[in-house]
Parts: C-alpha cells; structure tokens; sequence
C-alpha cells in the first residue's frame, strides 16, 4: 500500500515537472515574440520607419479544397508599421478561382478571417512572413474566436 502511494506520488511529481518545463518553455517563446514586436514599434516611434509604407507580409499556402492537392490555394497578408492593411485570399479550384480581399485596421481585421487568413495576418504583424505554414505556431494574441464587430484576430 505504502509502495503504491509512493509510486503515484512520483508519477505526479514527474508529469508536474513536465507540464512546469512546457509552460516555462512556451513562456519564453512569447517573451521574445513580445519583445521583436515592442523592437518593431520602437523603429516606428524613434521615426526610423515610415509608418505608412507596407512593410511587413506573410504568405500561407495551402489546400482549400478536397479535390486538388499541390498547396495552390494561399492568403497573403500586407500590413504597414500602424497595423494598416489588406489580406487577399485566392481559392482555386479545379473549374475556378475565388479571390477575396479584406481590409485590416490597427492590426485586427475588419471583418471575419478565416483560420489561413488569421494565420498570414499573425505572421506578418510578427515579422515572420513572407512564406510560413499552418503549422508554424504563432501566438494568438489572446483575443480568441470572436466576431467581425469585435475586430478580434
């Protein structure tokens, strides 16, 4: 009885460390990220950058539809110093191309994105882009999945 209590108390304690040596891990991860991006507005604020120019992009490639593969579908991201930009997806398909472009303010869409177009926004207002994948983790800025009026990423 005694031996099993210890054992369950060793497992416990081996999976806490775990879990403390992945959240200390992710930790850092957004501290340097939060750092590049406080780097990048100092270079606005300090007027080194013009606040106006489209400077940083991102581009997703992937499939959007069951019937072709090749990653021939994508969703680009262009935003300048301020967050100001556009997102334009194109769809393809086997019989047609679907092209849409969206509108950014202050780094948050104005309407819904769809997660490709999330994750080319995220990229560019990282400075990750130009090209990056579904599978590139990127932080999600802590706003959730929240609605069009919300303006959330």
């Amino acid at each position: 009885m005694l031996v099993a209590v210890a054992v369950a108390g060793l497992v416990a304690g081996v999976a806490g460390l775990s879990i403390a040596v992945v959240a200390h891990n992710r930790v850092n991860q957004i501290v340097d990220e939060c750092g590049e991006m406080l780097r990048r507005q100092l270079q606005v604020a300090s007027g080194s950058a013009d606040e106006r120019a489209l400077r940083d992009l991102a581009i997703v490639h992937y499939d959007a539809l069951k019937e072709m593969s090749g990653h021939r579908s994508f969703s680009l991201a262009l935003i300048n110093a301020v967050g100001d930009g556009i997102v334009i997806s194109s769809i393809n398909g086997r019989t047609e191309t679907r092209t849409y472009a969206k509108a950014i303010r202050d780094g948050h869409p104005v309407e819904m994105l769809s997660p490709e177009e999330n994750q080319a926004l995220r990229a560019a207002r990282l400075g990750k882009g130009p090209i990056i994948t579904m599978d590139d983790p990127l932080p999600d800025f802590g706003n959730g999945d929240r609605t069009s009026t919300a303006r959330g990423v």
